[in-house]
């Protein structure tokens, strides 16, 4: 079968597509024939050896998967060959079949087509974790959305809409923040273009903004903990900008406000009862298009290059996704 393989650090360019062994289902195990790969910024950190989880050589990136079960290995009794399923597994979904425990799919129904199940999992499901568990939003409160045109943004988006927010999507474009009003921003901010901590007190008519869902980092982060309201909460989730900003303590003290880690992937091992909740809560609300799960462009396996280089360009709104 074909695969992408990572076989050292290495830039997306550096990639290579070859031919390894089929997998066979262990104990425990299903073999999901792949149909559709979600892909994030992290596989190309992950491949460069600059993301904290470092799989061994040589794999392939890719943590979400979509596909239909082939093979199923003893002891395996919630699924069975056929099935429709998808799954995060961490690494080696860029190929043509692949070996997981069986825990680690999800059944999907008929109307969840494999691209959009692949979009899904991990920037719909860090998103819900943090909205709902770590930010607590409620009904009627302003959401503050950094980068909000990505795949982790536009769910940020979606969802926050879904639990009753004033949604404020931020982005570095105007053509981004057109893409993202289509998919329910109440306001929308060019930080590109002007100052985003007066942008936001002004969104919020000078009153300070509710909670900020911060995907950047940078220096859009000091900025925007100074638009905070009183026991406001900035949630980071990561630092697309590049760099891991450093924050004036005094500015917590000042606003009475949180700053609040998002590390979902330790709290889908920690609390599993709690992720498989959630992913059957998205799944339906994927299945019933309450949620877009939207896919900016399908690639296929050889052209995992231009996906990659499109994601670390910034030019993907949603998510970008590999099809076998």
């Amino acid at each position: 079968m074909k695969a992408v393989l990572c076989e050292e650090f290495c830039t997306p360019e550096q990639l290579k597509i070859a031919d390894i062994a089929d997998p066979v289902a262990e104990v425990g195990q299903v073999v999901v024939g792949i149909k559709a790969v979600g892909l994030n910024f992290f596989d190309i950190l992950q491949i460069a050896g600059k993301y904290q989880i470092k799989p061994p050589f040589p794999f392939s990136p890719g943590a979400e998967i979509a596909g239909v079960v082939e093979s199923v290995g003893e002891g395996v009794t919630s699924l069975k060959k056929g099935d429709r399923v998808m799954g995060s597994v961490g690494h080696n979904g860029a190929r043509e079949r692949l070996a997981v425990s069986a825990d680690q799919v999800y059944k999907i129904p008929d109307a969840l087509e494999f691209d959009r199940a692949a979009a899904l999992i991990i920037t719909y499901g860090t998103t819900y974790y943090a909205l709902k568990d770590r930010a607590r939003l409620q009904p009627g409160e302003s959401l503050a959305v950094l980068g909000a045109a990505g795949g982790v943004g536009l769910a940020a988006v979606e969802l926050g809409k879904l639990m009753g927010a004033r949604v404020i999507a931020c982005a570095s474009s105007d053509e981004k923040l057109a893409f993202i009003k289509k998919h329910g921003a109440d306001a929308t901010i060019n930080y590109s273009t002007g100052n985003l901590r007066d942008a936001l007190r002004e969104a919020t008519g000078g009153k300070g903004v509710d909670c900020v869902y911060d995907p950047v980092g940078g220096a859009y982060t000091e900025a925007a903990v100074r638009a905070l309201d009183w026991e406001g909460r900035l949630l980071v989730i990561g630092f697309a900008a590049g760099e891991i900003p450093k924050l004036p303590l005094n500015l917590t003290l000042l606003k009475n406000c949180d700053i609040r880690g998002v590390f979902w992937g330790a709290w889908t091992r920690r609390d599993p009862k709690g992720f498989a909740a959630s992913m059957q809560q998205l799944i339906q609300w994927a299945a019933e298009k309450k949620i877009s799960a939207h896919v900016h462009a399908s690639y296929k396996l050889d052209d995992i290059v231009k996906a990659l280089d499109d994601i670390a360009n910034r030019k993907v709104m949603g998510k970008a996704v590999l099809t076998i």
